[in-house]
C-alpha cells in the first residue's frame, strides 16, 4: 500500500482522482477547505483533513508522511472570482503550491502533479495552442497558476518529478451545479433546468475546448509515472465548441423552451481557445476517449436526477 495526498478531494476533479487511487488499494490523505467542495463527496476510506493548503499549520499536520505522489488539485478555480479577491487567489493557488513543494523537498516526496489551467495562455493568435506558446494570462487566476508552474520547474531541480497539467474546460457528472462562477456547461445546465433561462456572460461566438472528467482523471493518474524533472502538457480534446452550440445542445437535450439572455462578459475572460494534446500523447500516451455529445448526454441525465431532488 502506498500513501498519496490529494488536495481538493471534496471537489469535482479531486474526489474522482482520490477514488481512483483508493480503488487501486492505496492509502489516500485529503486536504480541502470546503470553500466550494462538499465533505460528503470525499471518498469513503480517505483520511480527511479540513483546512487550507495555504496554511502552514495544516501542512504540518501531515507529520512527515512519505507520499508516493502529491496531487495538488485544490485551489480557487474561477477567473471571475480572482478579480473579486486577488490576494486570496494568490494564496490558494500559488502559496499553497509553494508550501506543498517545500514539504516534498523536506520529506523526500519524489512526485508532484499539479492542476494548472488553459487560462495561463490568455488570448492566443495561433490555434490550437501548444505548450510552446508564450503564456499571457488575462486574469489573476491565470497569473497564480502560471507562477505555480514556475515553482514546479525550479523544484524539479531538487530531484522532485514535477508535472503541470493545463486543464481546458472540464465537464461531466459530479460537477458543482450550485457554483455559478465556475464551469460553463454546469452553469448553463443548472440555469436551464432550474430557471428555464440561461444567462450567458459574454459573446455567444466565444469558444472553448471541452474535456470529459473521466479522461481528465486518466491523465492525472498517468502523469504520476513521469520521471526526470519538469513536465508540462495540455489536457484537452483538441477541438472547439462555441458558446451558442453549448446553449443549443442544452435546449435540445431538455426538450423544453429555454430563454437565453446575453449580458456583458466578465473581466479577464478569454474569447476563444482550444488546444493541441500532442504532447500528452507523446509523454504519457494519453488521448481523450469521450466525445462531447456522449459525455454531455451523461452529464445531462445526471444533472436532471440531482436537481429533481431539490
Amino acid at each position: 500500500m502506498k500513501n498519496y495526498l490529494v488536495t481538493g478531494a471534496a471537489g469535482f476533479i479531486g474526489s474522482k482522482v482520490a477514488q481512483n487511487l483508493l480503488d487501486a488499494g492505496n492509502k489516500v490523505y485529503v486536504i480541502d477547505n470546503l470553500s466550494t467542495g462538499f465533505k460528503e463527496i470525499v471518498p469513503h476510506g480517505a483520511e480527511f483533513i479540513e483546512g487550507d493548503c495555504a496554511d502552514p499549520a495544516i501542512i504540518k499536520r501531515l507529520e512527515g508522511i512519505q507520499f508516493e505522489c502529491i496531487y495538488h488539485i485544490a485551489g480557487q478555480s474561477s477567473g471571475e472570482v480572482s478579480f473579486e479577491n486577488p490576494v486570496y487567489d494568490l494564496q490558494t493557488n500559488a502559496q499553497s503550491t509553494l508550501l506543498l513543494l517545500e514539504y516534498c523537498r523536506k520529506f523526500g516526496v519524489k512526485n508532484f502533479v499539479y492542476a494548472s489551467t488553459m487560462s495561463v495562455y490568455g488570448n492566443q493568435e495561433v490555434l490550437p495552442v501548444s505548450e510552446k506558446a508564450i503564456p499571457i494570462p488575462e486574469s489573476f487566476y491565470g497569473v497564480g497558476k502560471l507562477a505555480s508552474e514556475h515553482y514546479l520547474r525550479i523544484f524539479s531541480k531538487f530531484g522532485i518529478n514535477c508535472t503541470a497539467i493545463r486543464l481546458f474546460n472540464v465537464y461531466g457528472p459530479g460537477q458543482n451545479l450550485s457554483n455559478m462562477k465556475q464551469g460553463m456547461v454546469s452553469i448553463f445546465l443548472a440555469q436551464a433546468i432550474q430557471d428555464g433561462k440561461i444567462v450567458v456572460k459574454g459573446d455567444k461566438n466565444r469558444f472553448r475546448d471541452f474535456v470529459y472528467i473521466d479522461d481528465v482523471v486518466d491523465a492525472f493518474i498517468r502523469a504520476e509515472k513521469l520521471e526526470n524533472g519538469f513536465h508540462l502538457f495540455n489536457i484537452c480534446n483538441g477541438g472547439k465548441l462555441h458558446v451558442y452550440e453549448i446553449v443549443d445542445y442544452i435546449i435540445e437535450s431538455l426538450g423544453k423552451p429555454v430563454e437565453v439572455e446575453y449580458i456583458s462578459g466578465t473581466p479577464g475572460d478569454q474569447f476563444g481557445i482550444f488546444g493541441s494534446n500532442e504532447e500528452a500523447l507523446k509523454e504519457i500516451n494519453w488521448q481523450p476517449k469521450i466525445h462531447f455529445k456522449v459525455g454531455f448526454t451523461q452529464m445531462v441525465n445526471w444533472a436532471l436526477k440531482q436537481l429533481s431532488k431539490n
